[in-house]
């Protein structure tokens, strides 16, 4: 019987293996450097999107921006929940504005530009959004194809950027729907625990319903699995279960759990500069990488 050795990820390898095991159980893949960029759009839109809360979702929306932008990407990240965690993770007194997404969905509509901001990033711009947008679920019921007003608002722009990312709220609602109506793929960040794993099933339900119905080219462009913890044997056993069922849509990339996050949310900066050689900013630049791969490729 040929001996075992842990790998760095916590997995295990017959000696002799020539390729480690990654904490998704599969062996690690090579993800070649982002190649440059001659010229920029028109944008990939991304919808990071999961119903339930907690999962990482916005942390995820704001680092892979930001990693976007470190490998010579053009980004955007569109705020789509009225919490406007996205515009405070960001460093945005976001309360105070006078002009939002709200404004951008709802007549009389503002111009994008006018709600356009830049970012502390170098090349990722974001348009915010506060609690006013909690209104526009409700105006926008009675509006004639109300599922398609934000694709409308992000058209103008759409060419200058490489990539936007859309942060959903935690929710199936009327704005969700008009994030998967517009996006090429959906990034479904997913907490690595059972109930996380039973939810799953109801947004893949819905992403092929808005497929179906309203947007033919939406792809479920990749799960991420966040706040996996390698040591507890419930988070192996769902990471083994999402990988069994969704296979290669499962990123390679694994985001563990850190207190660096919750930092940086206070700081109101990515990982990325706020810990630029954390575990966590390596993290989501292999994602970037990844993510670059699957739509570049």
């Amino acid at each position: 019987m040929s001996a075992r050795t842990p790998d760095a990820a916590g997995q295990t390898s017959s000696e002799g293996d020539s390729v480690p095991l990654g904490p998704t159980g599969r062996p690690y893949r090579e993800i070649p450097e982002p190649r440059p960029l001659d010229r920029h759009g028109p944008a990939k839109i991304i919808a990071v999107c999961n119903q339930k809360g907690g999962v990482g979702k916005t942390t995820s929306t704001i680092n892979l921006g930001a990693s976007l932008a470190e490998a010579g990407r053009r980004v955007l990240l569109v705020d789509l929940d009225p919490q406007g965690a996205l515009s405070a993770g960001l460093g945005v007194p976001h309360h105070e504005l006078e002009e939002t997404v709200h404004n951008l969905l709802v007549a009389p509509y503002a111009a994008t530009d006018d709600v356009l901001i830049s970012t502390r990033v170098d090349g990722m711009d974001l348009l915010p959004s506060n609690i006013d947008l909690s209104a526009a679920e409700i105006q926008l019921v009675s509006e004639v194809g109300r599922e398609q007003a934000l694709a409308r608002a992000l058209h103008p722009v759409a060419d200058r950027y490489d990539y936007i990312l859309i942060d959903c709220q935690p929710s199936l609602g009327l704005l969700t729907v008009n994030a998967l109506a517009c996006a090429d793929n959906v990034l479904i960040p997913m907490e690595c625990e059972y109930f996380s794993l039973r939810g799953l099933a109801l947004l893949t339900d819905t992403i092929d319903k808005v497929r179906d119905r309203l947007n033919p080219r939406l792809t479920l462009g990749g799960i991420l699995v966040t706040m996996f913890d390698s040591r507890t044997l419930h988070s192996r056993e769902v990471m083994a279960r999402v990988v069994e069922v969704f296979g290669d849509a499962v990123f390679d990339t694994v985001i563990s759990r850190t207190v660096r996050f919750p930092e940086t949310s206070v700081a109101g900066e990515p990982i990325t500069s706020w810990a630029p050689k954390s575990a966590g900013a390596e993290a989501y630049r292999n994602l970037a990488r990844e993510v670059i791969a699957r739509n570049e490729g």
